[in-house]
């Protein structure tokens, strides 16, 4: 009888394990070719990065067309964004330590070259990240063109240089801050120490906490919906500006709905889908500037011409500049003839 319990016992057993657990169905193995699509990181020592080459008068080209908007065109910047040249000296190419970072500079601003010490990062963010209205979509050889623009501002490579995977490695060489990094060997361990300290609190802890840092509720639409200008890469962050900040902790309130971009491209007549799957209203706000004028002031501005509808969206598609001031409208090259016309049919009525 014991005999017959244990093996009992062992059938019900082994039965429940050959059940196929309810996760099993969940998901798939990621192709090779999505995982290549994501998998384009390229590291200090320049493993990632692809084949190709461009020159300085290529790079410049697309500045103008795809970066001048938001950086300025000689990487001064403008109200946009911070400057990416500026603060380097030819001694600093030489000893690869910038000055201007040193305690008691009175150097107004750091910008990016003056920071970055390694010219696989600016390589690897362009690549990933710009520009920023369509993240990914310039080619190799635009990429390396692009850098070597902004090196050539920099002094770092002569203004006929073509930049390429195969003499990257020289330039690193000429990094006005390669030297500039610390290395901190605890965070290179497994076991290592962070590099900050802190006791957490256990018990009897405060429950209240103090806000030490925030917007002003006047400014918290200075620069439009920050919810309306997420990019269609990535998790969505943007909080809702056009309504108070919460007042209760950001877990408890109810999570923004989720912003899904289709596959196929959003209906024309869906304007504000157009709007904001292109990242638009990065530039311009609905009824205030930002980078642009806002959508409002070009219809105000345009009102009574005719023929506005054809001029709106040849501008969209093939920018300009001059007529709002001296920041660039970049080319929208990726929207259709239709979805542009769509785009600027609802300025022409008036934005709303």
């Amino acid at each position: 009888m014991r005999t017959l319990t244990f093996l009992a016992a062992a059938l019900i057993t082994g039965a429940a394990w050959a059940q196929t657990p309810p996760w099993h169905d969940l998901g798939r193995n990621a192709t090779k070719a999505e995982v290549q699509a994501w998998d384009i990181d390229v590291r200090p020592d320049f493993k990632g990065l692809p084949k190709g080459a461009g020159s300085v008068a290529l790079g410049e080209r697309v500045w103008e067309a795809q970066c001048a908007s938001c950086h300025g065109s000689f990487g001064e910047s403008n109200e946009v964004f911070t400057p990416i040249v500026g603060g380097t000296t030819k001694a600093d190419i030489e000893r690869g330590r910038v000055k201007n970072l040193e305690p008691g500079s009175t150097f107004p601003q750091k910008t990016t070259l003056m920071k970055v010490a390694t010219v696989s990062t600016l390589w690897d963010y362009i690549n990933r990240a710009m520009p920023w209205n369509a993240p990914k979509s310039l080619k190799p050889d635009e990429v390396y063109g692009v850098l070597a623009y902004i090196l050539s501002l920099a002094e770092v490579v002569p203004t006929d240089f073509t930049l390429s995977d195969q003499n990257i490695a020289e330039v690193q060489k000429r990094m006005p801050n390669r030297n500039g990094m610390v290395f901190y060997e605890p965070l290179w361990k497994a076991d290592g120490k962070g590099d900050v300290k802190n006791v957490a609190c256990m018990k009897d802890c405060p429950v209240e906490t103090t806000i030490r840092s925030f917007l002003p509720d006047f400014a918290r639409d200075a620069h439009g919906n920050i919810q309306e200008q997420n990019r269609v890469i990535g998790p969505v962050r943007g909080a809702d500006t056009t309504k108070p900040a919460p007042t209760a902790a950001v877990g408890s309130q109810p999570a923004p709905p989720a912003v899904v971009v289709a596959a196929a491209k959003p209906a024309a007549s869906d304007v504000k889908t157009l709007l904001a799957a292109n990242s638009c209203t990065a530039c311009h706000g609905m009824n205030q500037k930002i980078v642009g004028p806002g959508f409002s002031d070009i219809a105000a501005k345009h009102k009574g011409n005719a023929g506005l509808e054809s001029y709106l969206a040849i501008k969209i598609r093939e920018g300009g500049v001059g007529v709002f001031g001296a920041v660039p409208m970049p080319p929208q090259p990726q929207l259709s003839a239709t979805e542009a016309t769509a785009i600027a049919r609802w300025i022409a009525a008036g934005a709303k």
